[in-house]
């Protein structure tokens, strides 16, 4: 609502300042093309987060400082802070990092941005940057021609800078052109309201152009041509940090509770920046004097000046604020909490989780968890399968009836509240996520679909399975109650080996533990098949009871067996290529079968016997 009432009052102000000045059309030139400039940039940065930034990414955080310094490392090399805030937020949707680790990495970002002030300070107004740009924007189209998306992205980094130094030269020209006619000097206010009136245009100009980098330089570069005094153009500085949280937080209204959250947390920051920033402004300008002397910087050169003001409040906001990042983690988990629907929701999918491929694959790997997680209860509460004192054991209940052990109506009603919702969801999300997929990212995300398939398939065949066991769990035939005791037996313990298959983690040694229980599942369903042979011969059970043990040992055959292809997606390998090099050494049914011939020799009367 407020960008589109924005908008046209944006334009009118525009189309009125062209008419009225040739000049303000040169300045406005050159802050569009700044602006082409920095999205083009982003782009470019953006082809290289297919793998290496995110693995980085995941392990600089383990600590406030590393945070920090990853989000200031990042911010100065891409200078884009907006990039590194939507990576962080990407990674803090799909469950990557804590909201501790997204807080260091955007105040280190706040941090980052000062080095941009400092070289267009420093270099971008002392030399004649347009020459260097035609060279790079030549450059950077013959590359953007290019099919590698390395060299696309390498293309628009470079037309992005081009097209920084073509903006900077059009914003310094448009300004020393204006001095001929209009001294906008002249409308300078001193004093505190002097510092609060700027600030509330510093915020203005960037919720207007969404970058306070664009806002920075025309500061600056209005600063060199003296069109504002140096009191001023602070306070457009601190006004400019506080409106890059603006178009963050008008961002993040639609997104999870965690990407508001780290929102909040980056208004905050730079809400207290600002306001101590203001109250100790003089001070500061008495520090940024001595700070410049020592650095031996001309007592005249403001721009420079200004950019260390930029870095000293910058720097003191995250010396006040880091030691509390642990309390604002608490505050805002508090006053933004998860909320609690009645059916189980996706936590980790959003347009945020989609940016790039690994968050995107995490996130659905995330569900997919919750999704396995909540089928394991499902199919053992429908078993009567219960963990000891809620833990990672499985044991059988003895007196299971064959209803469900939780408080719930049944398998139905389990599968409607804690699976339905986030299974349709982690399918759409898979089929609209439209980064571009190189082969190992798209297998990875096709194997998740088939794991969520399987998952889904096992509780079906749970449901089948329990219509009969629900009648002879309670039958007065011992011989069907001990047949059907046998599956849940083997349902308990193959979940059992999953769950201590899942603790150790131990990558392509993990799929060879799963190969060997797929052979255990394959030689239970024969065994079942030999027992009820055995019983209907004996007359021990009726054909009935014998066709309906058959047919539920194939179920429970399937409901074991997709229980395990699912788990060699999700606990094979965390690495997409490693899950690739984990998944070509697993056993197919045709070699299962193999197997199963060379360990099986004959007994005496002509059938079969598995080797202990």
């Amino acid at each position: 609502m407020v960008k589109r009432l924005l908008l046209p009052v944006v334009l009118l102000m525009l189309a009125g300042g062209f008419w009225l000045s040739a000049d303000f059309k040169t300045i406005s030139a050159g802050v569009a093309i700044f602006l082409f400039g920095m999205l083009s940039l982003e782009q470019g940065f953006s082809a290289f987060t297919g793998g290496l930034l995110e693995r980085v990414l995941k392990r600089a955080t383990s600590s406030h400082l590393r945070s920090l310094g990853f989000g200031m490392l990042s911010t100065a090399v891409m200078q884009s802070s907006s990039l590194v805030s939507v990576i962080a937020i990407s990674f803090l949707s799909a469950g990557l990092i804590s909201l501790a680790a997204g807080i260091g990495i955007v105040f280190g970002a706040n941090l980052g941005t000062t080095t941009g002030a400092w070289l267009i300070a420093g270099f971008g107004l002392k030399v004649d940057i347009a020459k260097y740009a035609m060279p790079m924007l030549v450059f950077g189209i013959v590359l953007l021609f290019q099919s590698s998306s390395k060299l696309k992205g390498t293309g628009s980094v470079l037309c992005g800078l081009g097209f920084l130094f073509l903006g900077i030269y059009y914003m310094k020209e448009g300004f020393e052109a204006f001095k001929s006619t209009i001294d906008l000097a002249r409308y300078s206010v001193s004093g505190y309201p002097g510092v609060l009136l700027f600030m509330l245009i510093g915020v203005f100009a960037t919720v207007v152009m969404q970058s306070s980098h664009a806002t920075l330089v025309l500061i600056i570069t209005a600063l060199a041509a003296q069109q504002i005094t140096y009191e001023n153009a602070l306070a457009l500085a601190i006004g400019a940090n506080i409106g890059t949280t603006i178009t963050a937080v008008l961002s993040a209204l639609n997104a999870t509770a965690s990407g508001k959250r780290l929102a909040v947390a980056h208004l905050i920051f730079n809400l207290v920046t600002a306001l101590i920033s203001v109250a100790l402004i003089f001070h500061l300008v008495d520090l940024v004097d001595w700070t410049a002397t020592m650095l031996g910087i001309d007592s005249t050169d403001y721009t420079l000046k200004l950019a260390i003001f930029h870095t000293i409040f910058n720097l003191g906001g995250v010396l006040i604020m880091l030691p509390f990042i642990n309390t604002l983690v608490r505050f805002l988990e508090r006053v933004i909490p998860d909320r609690i629907p009645e059916v189980d929701q996706p936590l980790y999918l959003s347009s945020a989780s989609a940016e790039f491929p690994n968050t995107a694959i995490e996130a659905v790997k995330n569900e997919t968890l919750r999704v396995y997680d909540a089928a394991v209860n499902i199919i053992s509460s429908g078993m009567g399968l219960a963990r000891e004192g809620g833990g990672n054991r499985i044991q059988v209940v003895k007196n299971f009836d064959g209803k469900p052990l939780t408080g719930e109506s049944g398998i139905d009603a389990m599968y409607e509240k804690h699976v339905k919702s986030i299974y349709s969801a982690i399918l759409v999300f898979i089929s609209d996520t439209a980064f571009p997929r190189k082969e190992e990212h798209a297998s990875t995300l096709q194997w998740l679909r088939e794991a969520n398939v399987q998952i889904v398939e096992a509780i079906k065949d749970t449901k089948h399975l329990q219509k009969n066991l629900q009648r002879f769990m309670v039958s007065g035939n011992p011989d069907i109650r001990h047949s059907y005791n046998r599956i849940r037996h083997h349902i308990a313990a193959i979940i059992q080996e999953i769950l201590d298959i899942r603790q150790q983690q131990d990558g392509v040694m993990d799929m060879l533990a799963l190969d060997a229980l797929k052979l255990t599942i394959d030689e239970h369903k024969n065994s079942m098949a030999d027992e009820m042979t055995k019983l209907i011969a004996s007359r021990k059970i009726s054909p009935q009871m014998g066709s309906s043990l058959l047919n539920d040992s194939t179920y429970a055959h399937d409901v074991s067996m997709n229980l395990v292809l699912a788990a060699q997606t999700l606990f094979g390998a965390s690495e997409p290529e490693l899950l690739h090099a984990a998944r070509s050494v697993t056993l197919d049914v045709n070699d299962r079968d193999t197997i199963l011939e060379e360990t099986t020799m004959p007994k005496s009367d002509g059938k079969t016997m598995v080797q202990e």
